[in-house]
């Protein structure tokens, strides 16, 4: 489980969708948000299009069974507006055949910039 987090992370900060759908369900469900791995690739696209340089760092890393809790540094600086961003973000995760099929997260980088 440490060792796919390890890809899932690097994947992200390579800002690599295609290696992202296939470590995600097609059915996943995310927390307060639209379910299924199209919706969440949309999601980092408008990200990493809003933020060019977004990276994570891990923080912390549990594992318990099917479950990988995370406690994540997260920043970069908007395209439009320069300003530079750095959140702190916890993300819960329960994997079944190597793919993610249930997320949540406490961050939203986009609607916190909006809001």
């Amino acid at each position: 489980m440490r060792e796919w987090f390890a890809d899932y992370l690097e994947a992200c900060n390579r800002h690599d969708l295609d290696e992202l759908r296939e470590l995600i369900d097609p059915a996943v469900r995310r927390a307060h948000l639209p379910g299924g791995v199209e919706a969440w690739m949309s999601d980092l696209a408008e990200l990493f299009s809003a933020f060019p340089d977004w990276r994570w760092k891990r923080i912390q890393l549990v594992v318990e069974e099917d479950r990988i809790a995370a406690h994540l540094r997260a920043s970069g600086t908007h395209t439009d507006t320069r300003r530079h961003v750095n959140v702190a973000e916890f993300a819960f995760f329960r994997l079944a055949k190597g793919r993610v099929v249930e997320f949540t997260s406490s961050g939203d980088v986009l609607a916190q910039l909006s809001g």
